[in-house]
């Protein structure tokens, strides 16, 4: 016979696409609580009908998780057993549910993790890619300048990233990365993982980019990988940016970027504008002939 719910606040994992992947304490938990504060009632109601689970439901999102949270810790004090669903996976990474956490932690409420599915961690396992140190960074900034600049600031991280991309912005997203990477940087974007159309695409960012671009329509969700810098490549990076013009652009056309994308990133390796650095480019060429 199982033992009663202790209270506390339960952060339960959800599936991220097949039902089946609910854990059965998942289910033990949900059946159990007070209450089940969900990023939205509808889609956790989906799931909760599906499993015969008849537990109240209420909105924690992320328009209204501040204010909630003050009235599920004021039931959490009193002794309720309150779990938190988000739509997909677990609650509070890069979905609500962080807040109503520290909250609860500096309530002195204990608060028990129920783990299950994981978009990162299952697109990690199946990428190919270096699994031993990973960086998972979230979804990138939607604007192409805020954005590239993001990335400019991951660019010599070693160890394997991992984003969550929006299929509508995903192949701008690649084409930012292709310019601050380079074309040639291993990549995987896992799409649809769990569900029927499960799909992975593997190869360099420039052969990803190309097969998005053939698409008509790019649907589901979206996990981005990219392996991280290798030590040469890193070295080569810091050789450029204190390096002659001629010398700078020869490690990024070894790299497979081409001289207008070459000229881009010299230009932000040195703070200045590409028109600066393309005037000084001709001169070289000039001397050259």
């Amino acid at each position: 016979m199982d033992k009663p719910l202790a209270p506390g606040l339960y952060i339960v994992a959800t599936p991220i696409g097949n039902l089946e992947d609910i854990t059965l304490r998942a289910l033990r938990v949900l059946r159990s609580v007070d209450r089940i504060a969900c990023e939205d009632t509808r889609q956790t109601q989906k799931l909760l009908s599906h499993f015969g689970i008849s537990a109240p439901t209420v909105s924690c999102h992320a328009h209204n998780e501040r204010q909630r949270a003050e009235e599920l810790i004021a039931e959490l004090r009193a002794g309720a057993r309150i779990a938190m669903v988000s739509d997909a996976g677990m609650p509070g990474v890069s979905d609500p549910g962080a807040h109503l956490v520290a909250q609860a932690i500096a309530a002195g409420i204990p608060v028990i993790p129920i783990p299950g599915a994981s978009a990162v961690i299952s697109a990690l396992a199946a990428s190919g890619l270096e699994s031993g140190s990973f960086l998972f960074v979230g979804f990138p900034p939607p604007r192409t300048g805020v954005r590239r600049s993001f990335f400019e600031t991951l660019r010599s991280e070693r160890a394997t990233l991992i984003f969550y991309e929006a299929p509508h912005r995903v192949l701008e997203s690649l084409r930012d990365a292709i310019e601050v990477f380079g074309p040639e940087r291993r990549a995987v974007l896992a799409r649809e993982i769990t569900k029927l159309h499960e799909e992975f695409l593997r190869g360099t960012l420039k052969e990803l980019e190309a097969s998005c671009a053939s698409r008509d329509l790019l649907r589901g969700e979206m996990t981005l990988l990219l392996a991280g810098a290798n030590p040469a490549q890193s070295a080569a990076t810091n050789a450029a940016e204190g390096s002659s013009l001629r010398q700078a652009m020869a490690v990024y056309l070894a790299q497979g970027l081409d001289e207008q994308a070459a000229l881009k990133r010299v230009a932000r390796d040195r703070g200045v504008s590409k028109s600066e650095v393309y005037r000084e480019w001709q001169r070289e060429q000039g001397r050259r002939k």
